[in-house]
């Protein structure tokens, strides 16, 4: 984006959300704007309907575990919601983020109403990271399993996970039972032929 129409937008963006945003950046790609989870879906709208926005299309949605976070930003609250913004009209884009303010219990409004684009990528951030959006309209998991434990991309996650699944042929079923996978480093092993690198072989 060129100096003059990234220095439009963000004077738009500041000038329009005021003290309703908690920070206003300029960047390369377009904007970046933090909000409290309180004003998260009031915001939205704003940018959907203002027309000297129109971000009329949701691009992406996810979840975002902060508690491994080293960098000089590193945000109070634990988990974050961060949407990418497209005004096709305006030919500009925009990041607009919010801290649930629960870390326990990370709750923040759902935004199908306002783009329903965002229905699959919520149900996604509340599979993997256990954020809930309330007002969704079917929150439920989409990529692991009905019977799964826990939230995989929270960074306390384990790696092996919590229960393991199998087939169990005397049940007749699928049964579930906890990990039986012993931690191990897996080193692999180099085979090389006996001249390998040798100057003048092969």
């Amino acid at each position: 984006m060129n100096n003059a129409k990234g220095e439009r937008l963000f004077r738009a963006v500041a000038e329009l959300l005021g003290d309703k945003a908690l920070t206003v950046t300029a960047k390369a790609s377009g904007c970046a704007v933090d909000v409290a989870a309180g004003r998260y879906r009031d915001v939205a709208a704003l940018l959907r309907d203002h027309p000297s926005l129109r971000f009329e299309q949701l691009i992406e949605l996810c979840g975002v575990d902060y508690s491994a976070y080293s960098g000089a930003a590193r945000p109070e609250r634990r988990y974050g919601v961060v949407v990418q913004l497209l005004s096709i009209v305006h030919n500009w884009r925009l990041q607009l983020r919010c801290f649930p303010d629960d870390d326990e219990f990370p709750v923040v409004d759902s935004l199908v109403e306002v783009w329903p684009a965002a229905n699959w990528f919520e149900r996604e951030a509340f599979d993997l990271f256990g954020i809930v959006f309330d007002g969704h309209p079917d929150l439920r998991r989409i990529l692991t399993d009905y019977g799964f434990v826990g939230h995989p991309f929270r960074k306390d996650f384990p790696v092996s996970g919590y229960v393991e699944m199998r087939y169990d042929p005397e049940q007749g079923r699928v049964v579930y039972q906890p990990v039986t996978i012993e931690p191990r480093e897996i080193t692999p092993r180099i085979v090389r032929e006996p001249n390998y690198g040798d100057v003048g072989v092969g």
